[in-house]
């Protein structure tokens, strides 16, 4: 049998190296650094390497993703080495490259997050991971749940700082801390525990990862995990998806990772909001066309843990023509503006979904025939909530809705007529 020859050497060789630099380096990985024409790295990845890694040395550029593509091909041909901090395919380079060229190699180190659960004795998959590098500390919001354990990659030193005063701003002051740093390395240290409230440490290394027990204050307003947080989450003038509304509204739209949210009339931002939280690669676009109420869901947003909320400041169906395809499509307000119905019907996708609520008889007469040409649910939707009466209690009724809610299909494609 004629042997397989192995094919060419892949065009970017991508090696983890932790804290302990070059000595916790393996053989494998070491074979690959001393061999690069080309080495890539930030300034103190490459201070890491000996003499005995001879190829040329190049800083990552800034903003680093957009260049990625021309240093690639200016040193094509050569062999090319990436240095990335612990596994390059969490959180790391490793991903960006691997958009960019399939003939990729990655050769990684235990991250900083392992080392972690190692020194902290916690069990990986019983922990979330946050990272707050290049992202706002907001974003910490939506994982704050009683009894929750966090590990937070830092960006820098006042990283945890950041962490305590979040902590402490949503009601989450008793939550423990403790500050890994350098983990792996000759200068690891852990700070002693303590919590959010008492939390006073300078700035230490910039290496470093935030271990969060959550504690919620006895006080706070409680927020689950799935849509219907309470109504006193946000703040709002009145123009709010009420929560049981929310919850129905949430459930029709099936939010699933990674997909887009068109939210068309926001008032408060809840249906955006709430779709985001569902799962930290949600997206959202809000279009709104009151300043006012648009700076109310940027508030909201940051409030509950979702800064990445796009709002757009406008009047829809006109502005929707700058808004990248949606999966899922929510109409909570503006349904009688000409066309906005079906330019949202055409802008999905098969297999995206609509929903669209109201409370007046004019706009529900625009659901009844879009029920009657593109099918899907229509229901109505009612709420009573128990108030006194005098030294009685009875129900009060809070305004019907009325929801249309379907998914676009093959046999519902635009212009049909049912």
């Amino acid at each position: 049998m004629t042997p397989v020859r192995p094919g060419p050497p892949p065009a970017v060789t991508v090696v983890g190296i932790g804290a302990d630099g070059w000595d916790g380096v393996p053989d494998a990985s070491r074979a690959v650094l001393r061999d690069a024409d080309v080495l890539i790295g930030g300034p103190r990845q490459l201070d890491l390497l000996p003499s005995e890694c001879p190829g040329e040395r190049i800083t990552w550029p800034s903003p680093l993703r957009p260049a990625i593509p021309g240093l690639l091909a200016a040193h094509a041909g050569r062999r090319i080495a990436v240095l990335a901090s612990g596994d390059p395919m969490f959180y790391g380079i490793g991903r960006v490259l691997a958009e960019e060229t399939t003939a990729l190699r990655v050769l990684p180190h235990p991250s900083s997050v392992s080392y972690a659960a190692a020194r902290l004795g916690l069990p990986l998959e019983e922990a979330e991971v946050v990272t707050l590098v290049g992202r706002p500390a907001a974003r910490l919001a939506a994982a704050l749940h009683d009894g929750r354990r966090l590990l937070v990659l830092s960006a820098d030193a006042t990283t945890p700082g950041e962490v305590a005063a979040l902590l402490r701003d949503r009601g989450f002051g008793p939550s423990r801390m403790r500050v890994l740093e350098q983990l792996g390395g000759a200068k690891e240290r852990t700070t002693a525990e303590t919590d959010a409230y008492s939390w006073r440490l300078p700035p230490g290394d910039s290496l470093n990862i935030v271990a969060v027990e959550c504690r919620r204050a006895p006080d706070t307003l409680r927020l689950g995990a799935v849509p219907g947080l309470p109504d006193e989450a946000y703040e709002h003038d009145g123009q709010l998806t009420k929560r049981h509304v929310r919850a129905a509204t949430l459930g029709a739209l099936a939010p699933a990772p990674g997909e887009l949210l068109w939210d068309i009339g926001g008032g408060s931002g809840s249906i955006a909001i709430e779709w985001m939280r569902t799962h930290p690669s949600c997206r959202a676009v809000t279009v709104e066309r009151d300043p006012v109420r648009a700076e109310r869901i940027t508030r909201n947003a940051d409030r509950l843990g979702v800064p990445g909320l796009r709002v757009v400041i406008g009047a829809a169906p006109a502005v929707l023509t700058e808004l990248p395809p949606p999966d899922a499509v929510f109409v909570g307000g503006g349904l009688t503006a000409p066309g906005l119905l079906d330019a949202c019907w055409e802008a999905l996708p098969v297999g995206g979904r609509l929903v669209a609520n109201t409370v007046t008889l004019e706009s529900e007469a625009l659901l009844a025939d879009a029920y009657r040409r593109h099918g899907g649910e229509l229901v109505r939707l009612a709420v009573a909530h128990a108030v006194p009466v005098g030294g009685f209690t009875g129900w009060r009724q809070a305004m019907p809705v009325t929801q249309w809610a379907v998914e676009k299909t093959l046999n519902t494609l635009p212009g049909d007529d049912r």
